[in-house]
């Protein structure tokens, strides 16, 4: 009789684990990491393997930090969060200053805190952080989204950071703060009329901006930044120097065929026409798409949109508002940082230096994504639609709270 309720006890706890599990999620991002690391230990090859062995040792010991934050946040109640809202936005802001003060430049840019021995990058983390605030801010019981006094709350928990990271400079980045934000505004019903009043006056904006940088009235972005632009619309502007990286890029693309020309086999990258600084971070796609083909892409992409499906089909199931808003801030920062960093790959967006997503080499950012979806995990096991079993497996609902 003993040996059958703890046989009924582990059958519960295992068929309770599998209804709390997001195995689209879990199968998705595991094989995305699959791919990052052996694609950075390959792109290490370029310069030798000690290079090769520190990229992708030094990638394992951050997705070891990053898989611990994940486990420990899909085991908690995601709700908890709300009370940390403002501390976790105000560290990051702190760090983003930070950043701005200690002189710590690499490759001409001031993005970096150096902490003991790690190096972490507080823009990713300033992404969670808004989209945390900006979440918290929109169910508390005394905010309306359609009164322009509490719209106008927004503006500046999202500007401050967008400033910041802009000071970096980090346009890529700064931008991605937009349709986290947007994602979020989008579905707390906001008016329609407020919508298209909103998109009308953010297209002025941005042609008044252009117009800004084009005749230099008041110049935002640094000399490099404009001339990543203006490569992007004229490619053969400066093929030698800032054309070079994307230029390659296209090749490595087109190169890989059908099926590619075989793992660490790619002539784009062995040869340094890619240079290490590069290869393994903003530009791997074209890595992996020079030494698998068509089929290797495919397959990431279709690994990249059955994690959008995973993130999406939260946001439907979340118990709350709160959830919900989470849900659909991770799913455009994903889409963002995956749909631009292929995009400038194969020369349909300008070169803005965002990593992809689980593949890229890079610790903050493993970190801050393992971070996300330990969330979305979260959110998914305490959905509306979650069920419990008792010990004779007939389930009953479990109580919803909104």
């Amino acid at each position: 009789m003993e040996t059958q309720d703890q046989t009924a006890k582990l059958s519960n706890f295992l068929h309770r684990l599998y209804v709390r599990t997001d195995f689209i999620q879990i199968i998705s991002f595991s094989l995305l990491i699959t791919i990052g690391l052996l694609f950075i230990y390959g792109t290490g090859q370029q310069v030798g393997s000690t290079h090769a062995m520190s990229f992708w040792t030094k990638q394992l010991q951050w997705l070891f930090v990053g898989f611990c934050c994940w486990l420990f946040l899909t085991m908690i109640d995601y709700t908890w969060l709300r009370r940390f809202a403002w501390p976790v936005y105000v560290a990051t802001v702190l760090m983003l200053i930070a950043v701005l003060i200690f002189d710590l430049k690499i490759y001409g840019a001031k993005r970096w805190l150096q902490i003991g021995p790690l190096r972490i990058q507080p823009s990713e983390f300033a992404k969670l952080g808004v989209m945390v605030l900006l979440a918290w801010i929109m169910t508390t019981r005394t905010f309306n989204i359609n009164r322009l006094s509490h719209f106008l709350l927004l503006v500046p928990v999202i500007a401050l950071p967008f400033l910041l990271i802009l000071k970096e400079p980090d346009l890529g980045s700064a931008l991605v703060l937009i349709p986290i934000s947007a994602a979020i505004i989008f579905i707390s019903n906001l008016k329609w009329k407020y919508i298209i009043i909103g998109a009308s006056l953010g297209m002025i904006l941005a042609a008044l901006g252009a117009l800004n940088e084009y005749y230099r009235v008041y110049p935002v972005l640094k000399e490099y930044q404009r001339e990543r632009i203006a490569v992007f619309f004229d490619p053969g502007k400066d093929v030698k120097n800032r054309g070079w990286n994307q230029l390659q890029s296209k090749l490595a693309v087109g190169s890989g065929g059908l099926s590619g020309k075989g793992y660490m086999q790619g002539n784009q990258n062995q040869l340094g026409f890619l240079p290490q600084t590069v290869s393994n971070t903003d530009f791997i796609f074209s890595v992996i798409a020079e030494e698998t083909g068509f089929i290797g892409v495919s397959t990431l992409i279709f690994l990249y949109v059955m994690l959008l499906f995973s993130v999406i089909r939260t946001a439907i199931l979340a118990k709350d508002r709160f959830g919900q808003y989470l849900a659909c801030g991770t799913a455009a920062m994903l889409f963002m940082h995956t749909f631009v960093n292929i995009g400038m790959s194969i020369g349909v967006m300008p070169i803005t230096g965002l990593p992809l997503p689980l593949v890229s080499y890079g610790g903050s950012f493993m970190v801050s994504t393992m971070i996300y979806l330990g969330i979305m995990q979260s959110i998914y096991a305490q959905r509306k639609q979650m069920f419990t079993a008792n010990e004779n497996f007939h389930y009953t609902p479990r109580t919803r709270i909104n």
